[in-house]
């Protein structure tokens, strides 16, 4: 599958990454308690015995969960710090989420109910609510962030292909919640300069 956007590659790295140490150590403790059970159980061992403490046995067990809960740490932040940091070139859209729709405003002051944008452009969408809290969701980016009323919030990406692609709410906002669909289409910069350029006004 292309990558869509800039966060697709990190954000998949991260899942595989945490699940794949999930597995091992589901398998491993698994097995390891499978193997006590067999080994200290009450047919072979009658009268059970005290098991004195072992420190290297207990300090691997400390610290290698301490590596690896800190390397899945690692591979979240990355992709958060990316996601709060966006460059200082980036155009600006804001988005605005009521009940049950999304509206998109340009920084020459269009507006459309479609999200447009130009191809391999940073993109910094500016968020907020005119009712209750929804969520800016676009699955195939590996991307989403709340919309709250009175608060202002605010995500960046750059779409890496040209396409169109479903923008929803991820949070429940009431009973048309499940119908507050809509779309991002990317553009090639020439072709988005020329969409924008239709939409606007005579002479200007």
């Amino acid at each position: 599958m292309f990558s869509l956007s800039n966060y697709v590659e990190k954000t998949d790295f991260a899942f595989y990454f945490i699940t794949a140490i999930s597995a091992v150590l589901l398998i491993f403790i698994t097995v390891l308690m499978l193997y006590f059970v067999y080994k200290y159980n009450a047919k072979r061992h009658k009268k059970a015995v005290n098991i004195e403490g072992n420190v290297p046995l207990e300090i691997f067990w400390t610290i290698v969960p301490i590596f690896l809960v800190g390397a899945m740490f690692y591979y979240g932040y990355i992709g958060y710090d990316e996601l709060a940091n966006p460059p200082a070139d980036s155009m600006h859209v804001t988005v605005t989420g009521q009940m049950w729709k999304w509206t998109f405003k340009y920084e020459n002051g269009l507006e459309t109910d479609t999200l447009y944008v130009p191809k391999d452009k940073a993109v910094t969408l500016d968020l907020k609510s005119l009712d209750v809290n929804h969520s800016f969701y676009i699955p195939v980016f590996k991307f989403k962030r709340d919309v709250l009323p009175n608060k202002n919030n605010s995500i960046w990406f750059r779409a890496t292909e040209t396409g169109s692609h479903d923008i929803a709410c991820a949070e429940y906002c009431g009973l048309e919640h499940w119908n507050m669909y809509t779309k991002v289409v990317v553009m090639e910069q020439a072709e988005y300069d020329a969409w924008m350029q239709s939409k606007m006004p005579a002479g200007q």
